[in-house]
């Protein structure tokens, strides 16, 4: 067990607990491997379409690269390894799934900021009626991360007021950014090595600053639910893939195929 009592009260109570150095180096070292794939993969993606600009992501500067891990035959690994489902049972419980996932990367030099937001924030956007519970995003960390480089800020649950509720979004011109807070609170600027896990909850406003430095930023981030999150036309939001099930681990690489979205199938119940 990495996770102490101390560190599930403080998500309980603000909404994040962080979690410095637990990614294994092998695990980071694949991790940083993959997230230069997906930025080739991306790039390549914008110059078919002729546009320096595709929703969030913006080239060379920003990428938000969303629900790819099914092209990697070695992602899974670790969106659905032990580390991950500690910090899955002691955030969103014993029922859990794969919601999202995607690379966040700053350019270097260049690397824009991101506006302060509620990750429930973009659901609600998109669904004005949605009633989900938070769910839980796992920021890791590739790089050590400052605020020279475009760390991540936190604005806990008592000093935002945000605790059991999502707050309406504007969106931001240029950037296609949504902002749902525009007080004068800093927020808490999170700063830890490379490997690290900062887990908070769906509705903990946060942001992030510019990357000054010479060298990328980079961010893997799965976010996991306690159920599956619609939309209006009963499908899943993002993703719904079964990870825990009564705290067990019964995620099936086997069974992980796009068919095989939705509540839990038959088979992975038998998975230990």
């Amino acid at each position: 067990m990495i996770i102490t009592d101390q560190q599930r009260a403080l998500y309980k109570e603000e909404g994040y607990m962080i979690l410095p150095g637990v990614i294994p180096q092998d695990m980071l070292a694949m991790l940083r491997e993959e997230c230069s794939y997906y930025l080739g993969y991306y790039d390549s993606i914008m110059d078919a379409k002729g546009v320096q600009t595709e929703n969030l992501s913006h080239r060379g500067k920003r990428y938000f690269i969303n629900n790819r891990y099914r092209l990697s035959n070695r992602l899974w690994k670790f969106v659905f390894s032990d580390l991950m489902a500690e910090v899955a049972r002691a955030t969103v419980g014993d029922e859990a799934y794969l919601f999202h996932e995607q690379w966040v990367v700053k350019g270097a030099e260049q690397g824009m900021k991101f506006a302060w937001h509620q990750d429930s924030g973009y659901v609600k956007w998109y669904n004005p009626a949605t009633e989900h519970k938070p769910y839980v995003t796992c920021w890791c960390t590739l790089d050590d991360v400052s605020e020279e480089n475009g760390t991540v800020y936190l604005l806990p649950h008592s000093r935002a007021n945000t605790k059991g509720q999502i707050i309406n979004h504007t969106k931001e011109d240029g950037t296609n950014d949504l902002i749902g807070y525009t007080g004068s609170d800093p927020g808490d600027p999170v700063i830890v090595p490379a490997g690290s896990i900062v887990a908070f909850d769906s509705f903990v406003f946060h942001r992030s600053g510019p990357n000054t430095t010479d060298r990328m930023r980079r961010i893997y981030l799965p976010q996991y639910s306690a159920a599956p999150i619609d939309r209006p036309d009963g499908k899943p939001w993002a993703m719904a893939t079964p990870f825990l099930h009564e705290g067990a681990n019964i995620y099936n690489h086997d069974l992980d195929k796009p068919e095989s979205f939705g509540p839990f199938p038959d088979k992975a119940k038998d998975v230990a």
